[in-house]
């Protein structure tokens, strides 16, 4: 089984409201970029990535949470991390029942997520043209 087979079989499984929460926020990472790669990864964990980890998400008895995994570092205008802001990179999102998913604002939060990701490998891809560089001379 693929990891989006087995993050479908998850949901499907989810036979309560946090199964729709978490198919919607599912989606909504999706929509927000096609090559937005899904894989199934710390003993049943659905991760997102895109030029590297965007975000886990877990149901949980009373919540579904979606932690980015370098929250602390991009821009949240929409105000949507409600969890982990102590800590010094990841932040995340609980979502409880009768909770709505502002899809445009969390649509955002992932593209930010992925321009950090993007910005990240092209400082690496700087500091590796400069180091040859240096060995050469």
């Amino acid at each position: 089984m693929n990891p989006s087979e087995r993050i479908d079989q998850m949901i499907a499984e989810l036979t309560d409201w946090r199964g729709e929460t978490f198919a919607s926020v599912r989606k909504c990472i999706l929509e927000a970029d096609k090559e937005i790669v899904e894989e199934w990864k710390w003993m049943g964990s659905p991760v997102w990535y895109r030029d590297g980890i965007i975000a886990v998400a877990n149901a949980h008895k009373g919540k579904v949470k979606l932690t980015f995994a370098y929250g602390a570092s991009i821009p949240d205008p929409g105000k949507l991390f409600n969890a982990g802001l102590e800590g010094n990179a990841r932040r995340a999102i609980d979502f409880f029942e009768g909770d709505k998913v502002d899809k445009r604002a969390l649509k955002n939060l992932i593209r930010a997520a992925i321009d950090y990701n993007q910005s990240k490998v092209k400082k690496k891809a700087i500091t590796a043209t400069r180091a040859k560089a240096a060995k050469t001379k």
